[in-house]
């Protein structure tokens, strides 16, 4: 992977990076025949970065054909090694644009720019890279079976693509959780029309002009701009040429495209919300247990599905733990993305800073005891119209608390301490989400007998974060619905069709 170190970068007010958005539908650039857009916004300072055409139906059933006839022409015809090879040139024009893309990233979400480009980017582009491998080198099944006359059967496998899948990728890691899906969508011989979210159109318009420059078939790959509800994104999931629909973001927003996928009977694959815990036993390594939960809970400035906003510590422990990740919220510096020394960067809109705040007012009603934080930080006056936030941490709430209980999605976390392993696990899986958790200990059978009652997707012990993309992800419970990642995507991506030859 093509990873770039820190260094001082030209301030996004000077970025040449693509400022204006456009659908991106059968190989070509259009805004669409709606007349409708939005200015899209930098919350880093809240100025107008460029405009965003919404799309309407037409737009959405343009794109979806379009997909169609690619599936059912070039794209279809290729073999596994001309498509793979395409995305290969895909990733590498990715790395060749580092710089594009990490400003068009960084000017939608805000995010610091050595954040974005030791994870973003690369994982934008090691997307593709690893997929093409996946869809290259997996081999399917082959069964010889007898027959009553003794000449006997043989029965083997085809996977075949599932046809056009609906994209629908969240703001928080744009780029890398849309090629989290498009990647393998597109290795395994299926087509694409991504709805990436209203916030952050610009990396997802980007990727069309690389999908050009390398020759991929027009059709393949589309985009379309919208919003949810009575716009692109309810007429994209209802479309009936749509095969199959992959999304990550809300829960509720995850039950609200389920009702539309019933329609036609079309699989989904989601990644959804989470209210993830972190188990912080007496016996762990101190210094490696508040490194990983001051990621954990702050990288992204708390915007991670898998971030941690419940950290259960054991009571030994519990009054260093929540003075030393207190010393470390306040050290984080707010500022901008270019510049090397920021360690946290804004929300990504007002809207959100406003809901992240009505957390904050309700943590304070509910009882809690604000060990750092609550409130809107006093930034400079050149910054003064972004999204920003305090990192916040709380202790002193009941276990049923909105802000222990509801996921808020902002840089904040509720500590409290437990007594005894069977308690912490208990704690720990008292939530409808089972997304992630983190356990930090040195003792290797707590280690392996805690993470295997944790009812999540994932479970880390003494890391957070560190993922091998051939490992099967996704949630359980409200969290989501099966899983991506290495073989696991062939599950979601590929229909499978039986062959039996008498022989």
């Amino acid at each position: 992977m093509n990873v770039h170190s820190p260094h001082e970068r030209r301030p996004l007010a000077q970025s040449t990076a693509r400022r204006d958005a456009a659908h991106f539908i059968d190989g070509a650039f259009t805004t669409g025949t709606t007349g409708k857009s939005w200015q899209n916004l930098c919350p880093v300072d809240g100025s107008a970065i460029g405009t965003v055409p919404e799309g309407g139906e037409a737009e959405v059933d343009a794109a979806v054909k379009a997909a169609r006839a690619a599936l059912d022409g070039p794209w279809g015809s290729m073999s596994v090694t001309e498509r793979t090879d395409l995305l290969g040139a895909v990733a590498d024009e990715i790395n060749r644009r580092f710089d594009d893309f990490l400003e068009a990233e960084c000017l939608d979400t805000g995010k610091p720019m050595s954040l974005a480009s030791h994870v973003d980017i690369p994982r934008g582009a090691a997307n593709f890279k690893m997929f093409t491998d996946v869809a290259k080198t997996v081999a399917t099944e082959c069964f010889p079976m007898p027959t009553p006359d003794g000449a006997g059967a043989l029965n083997y496998a085809l996977r075949r693509p599932r046809g056009v899948i609906a994209v629908i990728s969240p703001w928080n890691l744009p780029l890398l959780l849309m090629t989290w899906k498009v990647g393998p969508a597109l290795a395994l011989g299926n087509t694409v029309v991504v709805k990436p979210s209203e916030e952050t159109p610009l990396t997802a318009t980007l990727l069309g002009e690389v999908m050009n420059k390398v020759g991929v078939p027009r059709g393949v790959y589309n985009v379309v701009h919208g919003f949810g509800p009575d716009s692109a994104g309810e007429f994209l999931t209802r479309h009936p040429l749509v095969n199959g629909i992959t999304f990550t973001g809300e829960t509720r927003t995850g039950e609200a495209i389920m009702k539309q996928a019933a329609h036609g009977i079309r699989p989904v694959s989601f990644e959804l919300g989470g209210k993830n815990p972190a188990l912080v036993f007496a016996d762990c390594d101190l210094d490696k247990a508040i490194e990983g939960t001051m990621r954990s809970v702050f990288s992204n400035c708390g915007q991670v599905c898998l971030g941690t906003e419940r950290v259960y510590v054991e009571r030994p422990l519990f009054e260093t733990f929540v003075a030393r990740l207190k010393q470390g919220a306040e050290a984080l510096r707010l500022g901008r993305p270019e510049d090397p020394a920021t360690g946290l960067g804004p929300l990504i809109s007002k809207e959100h800073q406003g809901k992240v705040l009505s957390y904050y007012r309700k943590a304070v009603e509910e009882g809690a005891t604000v060990v750092t934080g609550g409130g809107v930080p006093a930034m400079p006056a050149e910054l003064a119209g972004g999204s920003w936030i305090e990192p916040t941490i709380w202790t002193g709430l009941s276990d049923d608390a909105a802000c222990v209980t509801e996921e808020i999605f902002g840089p904040c976390c509720h500590i409290r301490p437990f007594d005894t392993e069977a308690e912490a696990i208990r704690l720990a899986n008292g939530t409808p989400y089972g997304l992630a958790a983190a356990v930090w200990t040195e003792n290797l059978s707590r280690a392996h007998r805690v993470a295997s009652r944790l009812d999540v997707g994932i479970c880390w012990v003494n890391s957070w974060f560190l993922r091998d993309l051939r490992t099967a992800f996704g949630g359980a419970k409200a969290s989501g619905i099966g899983r991506e990642g290495g073989v696991h995507s062939l599950e979601f991506y590929t229909e499978m069709t039986n062959v039996c030859v008498k022989l």
